[in-house]
């Protein structure tokens, strides 16, 4: 484990190399107390450049682009192991990383550690393609390793979003600059390390932190990174886009999202109130995929709400340590005041206060960054407050009158990332999860997630696909091979 005395710089990979960046200096606060976790040096521009070209290096001189895929599973399986071996402390340093409550820590390990095991097996099981004969000749396709390509990943799950870019990168060959979240540094750092630690070869990974507007436009504009991957917000991610097609570069974007969740008349109420709860309030609102917007069959809609908001007022918001704890803190100060405003600008339009609405009152809060569980109604949909993504544990909710109303009202937005239905009838919600517009949709669940099944939104809120088997293609370029059969010379040259 990477852990230093908090009045000790911590030091940043540096192509392999362990060492203090040569940067502005900043530190990480764990967001229950405003503590200093850790202090750094993030990497100048001179150090940007120096990880890329060792990172290239090392991709056409280590040897790992031309290991068998089996060989590279093996080393992406030990990586798993390590990872689960070391399971609670790696858990405990992403709470101090993000403030994320322990038991929600233990779940992003143990997606980290399956995303690996999962790549290896995609690794080592990948098929390359005989293709149909059209002529004297026999035809393949055949995938390659890009070369140095680069994962920019999010403060609100570190060491699962690294797993999600890393592990399919480094089971496709390439070797890897991550460029963490300026806020939460020390997850890609112990990743990391713990992939040097399991047999990826050192100059193969690079952690660049910093901020994204110096850190992350260097390495994205580097002629010699060949792919961006980037989960984060939108705007960012159009920014990356620009550059992308300067270079002609591929680019995977993960970005935001103001979800749909649909409650029918004939939902089972436990589940859907709880489902509803845990679809917004669980990572304290901050998930892009959070189901945001509610909206709920016109006849429910009053006893559904009383219980959604008695419910959302017991919740547990808490130290993070505390096993019982269901809300933590959010990221930031700053991010909190940005909560604040949104809840205030959409108080001003309208909108009507059914619970939360401020900060938790007592001395478990006076110095952390929370805020309580919000549901706001009496607001339209084409609202500002509807339309904007928050990140954060606010929730809009509306009712709606019939089915072609609920998908007009929920398809009416720039983002297209998830939603969320509950029914008990199952043509119905297969004719809706068809007809909603939305990279992911869960019936009679939310926000359940698996390693196999690809993920990704539409407009505004990405382009491309993570996760998934062929997720590792994402990485590779596909190469045409042709051998000729023909017993005579070409004819033209006759």
């Amino acid at each position: 484990m990477l852990i230093t005395e908090r009045n000790d710089l911590l030091p940043i990979n540096i192509g392999g190399e362990m060492r203090l960046g040569a940067g502005s200096e900043s530190s990480t606060l764990y967001p229950a107390t405003g503590e200093v976790v850790a202090r750094l040096r993030a990497p100048s521009l001179e150090d940007v450049n120096e990880a890329i070209e060792r990172a290239d290096h090392a991709f056409r001189t280590s040897g790992w682009a031309q290991k068998k895929p089996h060989e590279r599973a093996a080393v992406l399986y030990r990586v798993a192991q390590i990872i689960r071996e070391r399971a609670e402390p790696l858990a405990q340093r992403q709470r101090l990383d993000n403030g994320k409550p322990i038991s929600e820590t233990r779940n992003l390990v143990a997606s980290a550690a399956g995303t690996f095991q999962f790549f290896a097996a995609a690794c080592e099981t990948l098929e390359e393609t005989l293709t149909p004969a059209r002529g004297d000749y026999m035809t393949m396709s055949v995938y390659e390793p890009m070369g140095v390509v680069a994962a920019i990943t999010p403060w609100n799950s570190p060491i699962a979003s690294e797993a999600q870019k890393v592990a399919p990168a480094l089971a496709a060959g390439n070797a890897v600059v991550i460029k963490p979240a300026e806020a939460t540094p020390l997850m890609a750092l112990e990743l990391a390390a713990i992939c040097e630690e399991a047999g990826v070869p050192k100059g193969m990974l690079s952690v660049l932190p910093g901020r994204g507007s110096v850190i992350g436009d260097a390495i994205t504009k580097h002629p010699l990174v060949k792919r961006v991957s980037f989960t984060g917000g939108t705007s960012t991610g159009k920014h990356i886009a620009h550059i992308a097609a300067d270079k002609m570069m591929p680019v995977s974007l993960e970005l935001g999202g103001k979800s749909a969740t649909m409650v029918l008349a004939d939902a089972d109420l436990d589940h859907a109130v709880n489902g509803v709860l845990f679809g917004i309030f669980s990572s304290s609102g901050e998930s892009c995929i959070a189901g945001s917007r509610l909206f709920v069959a016109r006849e429910l809609y009053a006893p559904f709400m009383d219980r959604l908001s008695q419910r959302a007022a017991a919740l547990r918001v808490g130290d993070p340590a505390d096993e019982r704890t269901q809300m933590g803190p959010l990221i930031t100060a700053k991010h909190r005041e940005s909560i604040e405003g949104y809840v205030a600008m959409g108080l001003g339009d309208g909108a009507t206060l059914r619970t939360g609405g401020k900060r938790p009152e007592g001395a478990l809060y006076e110095r952390g960054y929370y805020y309580s569980p919000t549901i706001l109604e009496g607001v339209q949909n084409t609202d500002a407050i509807c339309q904007q993504e928050i990140f954060g544990p606010v929730l809009v909710a509306m009712p709606f009158d019939n089915e072609e109303a609920l998908l007009e009202q929920a398809n009416n937005s720039v983002y297209a990332l998830a939603a969320g239905i509950w029914t008990k009838d199952y043509k119905r919600a297969w004719r809706i999860g068809r007809a909603v517009q939305a990279g992911t949709v869960w019936i009679n669940t939310y926000k359940q997630f698996s390693i196999s099944t690809p993920f990704g939104g539409w407009r505004d809120s990405g382009l491309g696909r993570e996760k998934g088997r062929l997720g590792i293609l994402q990485y590779m370029e596909q190469k045409a091979m042709y051998w000729g059969l023909n017993e005579q010379p070409l004819g033209w040259a006759n």
